[in-house]
């Protein structure tokens, strides 16, 4: 094996689902192979591994990534969170109840990727950030049904679940907003 064709491999400490985790990894590989392969995370799945269908998507520093896209090298330092890191202390978050209670799933290849990314996508519409279909960009985005679907689009489901995903995340969505009303009452 001449050194042209000899992988290059580089240092990296990636903080995933808050523990630290110091790696020898291949320049070439993607952080979702680096999560699966090399610290045996596997909820995150491997789907169309060209971005297309959100099956891989992460939390990386809070923001919705699809992880098959994000070179492993590129996220040195990163705060990584997979569906395993969704629960804390052992209680599921108020997504992944919500799409207990709504049905919100059914083979469930896509879900650790639609957990993640409904996660980041509530953060999102919280910090007032519109979407393409965000009617009024003066104001707090409504998470209606048109305004979930538009937001999820990057997340496919190829068993049709998406009326249960659209109902759970309309229902956590109410949920938090009860709550900010409350406190701020």
């Amino acid at each position: 094996m001449d050194s042209e064709s000899t992988p290059v491999h580089a240092d990296i400490t990636l903080v995933v689902n808050g523990r630290e985790h110091r790696l020898s990894v291949d320049t070439r590989a993607s952080l979702l192979d680096v999560l699966r392969e090399n610290l045996g995370l596997t909820g995150s799945k491997k789907g169309c591994d060209h971005g297309q269908c959100g099956a891989c998507t992460i939390l990386i520093g809070g923001r919705r990534a699809n992880g098959c896209l994000a070179l492993a090298v590129a996220h040195d330092g990163a705060d990584i969170v997979t569906v395993e890191g969704l629960a804390q202390d052992g209680q599921l978050s108020p997504v992944q109840e919500a799409f207990i209670e709504q049905d919100a799933f059914q083979c469930g290849y896509c879900t650790p990727g639609q957990l993640c990314s409904a996660t980041g996508m509530l953060d999102e519409a919280g910090q007032g950030w519109p979407s393409a279909v965000t009617s009024d960009l003066g104001s707090d985005p409504v998470l209606d049904d048109d305004e979930i679907r538009e937001r999820m689009s990057g997340n496919l489901c190829r068993c049709g679940a998406y009326v249960g995903i659209v109902a759970a995340l309309r229902d956590v969505a109410r949920r938090k907003k009860a709550a900010k009303e409350a406190a701020e009452a």
